[in-house]
């Protein structure tokens, strides 16, 4: 009798690293998974977020780096460190029917580590794993293919070399698999006939077919809604790790190396301006001062920014709000109503300092039209907060400098610096192994990510010249993001 228990578990990464740096929010993915299965079935749920501590050191690049890195990798291959033995206590505590892992291409490892002590627990439990991982590598056409290749995939052999510890894959949003995969293994029903999985049967694969996206946004549960009956620790959270929320999934934009395609679609859908500000009431009822939307990229349509920002100023709650938008969607009208509806913050998402390569990886702007983006934010009095990126395949050194003297100069809040990554199933990852920079075995996602120091994917570089240019931009963002934290208070 199957015991209708789910552990829905946010997989380690940050804790990896070090015992004080942890993910001190309520994940989204997971919450919506969560709040979807209380809704709609009568099981049980847990949402577990292994990365999580109720207070954590602040990190920046450096802290992903040498003595991190070297307890990133050392904690990853031992079993027996503590963080392992909280899931497995977790689990067995538990004892779920079916866990389901979320992750990342940087948690890949991780999630597998959890995998196999899911089994360990109970090789009867069912395990599954979403997200952008698998969504990405089960995907065999970068975009979105409704019956990949699975020559095309790369990395599916990883999952072959776990046998039995990954049962099912979900590809693409979940929510409406996740009910309906309940459904079939209460029931006892073969799994066939669920579109928008990959499942292990034996000791072969089997694809079911593209899942079209959820239409109707407004028909999801607001994960905070449940948070205090699922979410594992919750009275530990602070306030602020519930402050966020989507008003759209989908980006139309096709930059080279971003895969949020392969899960949310390129097609943006909306959440209705009403359905919007019932959830900010909500979390602002619960104490928060702020709130910040995770749309890829935030008012893709101006005719649904200026009805969310008219719906929000007349009818929504007073609360400030930050979102992450594209150089061109930023205009003082555009900024206007924003501001009025209560906006006091934006992302822009830069990357490079050079025309060059930021047509290269398809940004569709210039740098000079991303500064004069970045002067209309600051002209309506706005906070600003910047993303740059360098290592792309084609850069040089003098490619590089030009990124570094924007940064140098650009007049903003916070500067998120990464290092290029190509990420498993993006057009990327496709490029740098046409390139021959990446080889067609031995790939290991859990070494590379934005702060990695192993990261170098530049054709025309070595690794040793690539790290010294890249540690004094490091160095540079560090010193301005300290100055501006001082400077702000």
């Amino acid at each position: 009798m199957l015991n209708r228990r789910l552990l829905l578990i946010q997989p380690p990464f940050y804790r990896l690293y070090q015992d004080r740096y942890a993910l001190v929010r309520y994940p989204l993915g997971i919450g919506y998974l969560a709040a979807s299965v209380r809704e709609r079935t009568d099981w049980d749920v847990l949402a577990y977020n292994a990365d999580f501590l109720p207070a954590s050191d602040p990190f920046e690049v450096r802290c992903f780096q040498g003595a991190g890195f070297a307890r990133y990798r050392a904690a990853l291959a031992d079993r027996s460190h503590a963080l392992w033995n909280e899931v497995r206590d977790t689990i067995s505590a538990y004892r779920p029917a079916v866990v389901g892992i979320s992750s990342k291409s940087t948690a890949w490892r991780s999630t597998m580590a959890v995998a196999q002590i899911a089994k360990e627990c109970d090789s009867e439990t069912v395990v599954l794993v979403g997200g952008p991982h698998p969504s990405s590598v089960f995907t065999g056409v970068p975009g979105g293919a409704s019956q990949p290749d699975e020559s095309c995939r790369p990395g599916i052999g990883e999952v072959d070399k776990l046998p039995g510890s990954i049962d099912i894959a979900a590809i693409g949003e979940g929510e409406d698999t996740l009910v309906e995969l309940l459904h079939f293994l209460e029931r006892g029903k073969h799994l066939d006939s669920i579109r928008g999985i990959v499942f292990r049967k034996g000791s072969r694969l089997f694809e079911t077919g593209h899942r079209e996206p959820i239409a109707h946004l407004d028909a999801l549960p607001f994960p905070f809604r449940y948070a205090a009956s699922v979410l594992k620790d919750y009275e530990r959270y602070p306030a602020a790790a519930f402050g966020h929320l989507f008003a759209t999934r989908g980006c139309p934009y096709h930059c080279l190396f971003c895969g949020s395609r392969n899960v949310w679609g390129r097609q943006v859908r909306f959440r209705s301006p009403r359905n919007v500000i019932e959830e900010m009431s909500l979390l602002r009822d619960a104490g928060l001062d702020h709130l910040h939307f995770d749309d890829d990229t935030f008012g893709v349509n101006g005719a649904y920014l200026r009805a969310l920002c008219q719906t929000i100023a007349a009818h929504g709650p007073d609360i400030g709000w930050s979102c992450e938008m594209h150089v061109h969607l930023i205009s003082d009208e555009n900024l206007r109503i924003m501001k009025q509806a209560g906006c006091v913050m934006i992302q822009l998402g830069i990357e490079s300092g050079n025309n060059e390569i930021l047509r290269s990886i398809r940004k569709g702007f210039t740098i000079e039209q991303a500064l004069d983006a970045c002067r209309k934010i600051r002209n309506h009095g706005m906070a600003l907060q910047t993303f740059f990126m360098a290592g792309f395949p084609e850069e040089t050194e003098t490619t590089i400098s030009d990124t570094a003297r924007i940064i140098e100069s650009i007049d903003c809040d916070k500067i998120i610096y990464s290092i290029f990554t190509p990420y498993p199933g993006t057009e990327a990852f496709t490029l740098c192994r046409d390139m021959g920079i990446i080889g067609n075995d031995g790939y290991d996602p859990s070494r590379y990510s934005h702060q990695s120091p192993e990261n170098c994917f530049c054709r025309g570089m070595d690794k040793e010249r690539f790290r010294e240019i890249s540690g004094r931009i490091e160095a540079v963002v560090m010193q301005k993001n300290r100055t501006r934290r001082i400077q702000n208070g």
